[in-house]
């Protein structure tokens, strides 16, 4: 028997947070991003979070297919107007809340600080947008997070951009797609927990986090990022073949990276790890 999804508990809870919230779910449709993304184009940008049971166009980052099969994943959307000061970063703050609430649930460990029980999954981010995790047998992406943003009609009454935050956690474990990088379900860590109880344990921190984004925007979640940036000092190679050493993000939430001509700053490559042949100076 399925888990109730807690839509109604939810809005309770968070609502006070964003007035105006609405909480809809949808057995299919095609995306939910694309979906927010029509009704803003339309108009239409009061906050809502839509959930879908199952999405048939599923799209990751670079338009990637994300696979999305009901009781086998989540996902869902948040679509709400922002005006941050500075919209560097988002995408990792909305990593590090998703990062932090599986955390306390798996009773994980972040890549960074002491790992004091073996037995613990590692937990934490690759920049830009993915979640990690370890569970004893080297890193598996858990989900990903792709945001875009919508141009709202002209006189709309609110300032900013309307911002659709798309979320995709695994709860059973996917068949491999084109990766590096094999996919890991929740369920592997924490069987008894269906799509809804992940819905209830992650969109809390995550709206909170937005809404902090908006108005203080990344800077003070660096350090919080800090402990959860899976490529801190990681030999990587970037989308157009330079290679170096990653040494964690600036204020702006930009990657830097130590190559052979010095220190750069990347925003939006695209980039993969490459194994670690020698030791860093």
């Amino acid at each position: 028997m399925s888990t109730p999804w807690p839509l109604e508990d939810l809005w309770l809870a968070l609502s006070p947070l964003c007035p105006g919230l609405s909480l809809e779910w949808l057995p299919s449709i095609d995306s939910t991003n694309s979906e927010l993304m029509r009704r803003a184009r339309l108009g239409q940008t009061d906050p809502v979070v839509l959930i879908a049971e199952h999405q048939t166009a599923g799209r990751g980052r670079l338009g990637r297919h994300w696979a999305s099969t009901p009781g086998h994943s989540l996902t869902f959307s948040l679509g709400l107007m922002l005006d941050p000061p500075d919209w560097s970063g988002l995408s990792l703050a909305v990593g590090v809340a998703l990062a932090e609430a599986l955390t306390q649930q798996l009773h994980a460990q972040p890549p960074h600080g002491p790992h004091t029980d073996p037995t613990r999954a590692i937990l934490g981010l690759k920049w830009p947008n993915d979640l990690w995790c370890d569970p004893g047998q080297g890193p598996h992406k858990l989900g990903g997070i792709l945001i875009e943003t919508a141009t709202v009609v002209e006189g709309a009454p609110q300032a900013g951009r309307y911002t659709v935050i798309g979320i995709g956690l695994n709860v059973r474990t996917p068949e491999p797609v084109d990766s590096t990088i094999p996919p890991l379900g929740l369920a592997e860590l924490e069987p008894q927990l269906q799509a809804p109880d992940w819905l209830r344990q992650v969109l809390p921190g995550v709206l909170r986090t937005v809404l902090d984004f908006n108005e203080h925007g990344f800077g003070p979640l660096a350090t919080r990022f800090a402990r959860r940036d899976w490529l801190l000092n990681q030999a990587i190679r970037l989308s157009d073949g330079r290679e170096g050493w990653a040494r964690g993000v600036d204020s702006q939430g930009r990657l830097l990276v130590d190559t052979a001509t010095g220190r750069e700053f990347v925003t939006s490559n695209e980039i993969s790890v490459r194994p670690r042949d020698t030791q860093p100076g």
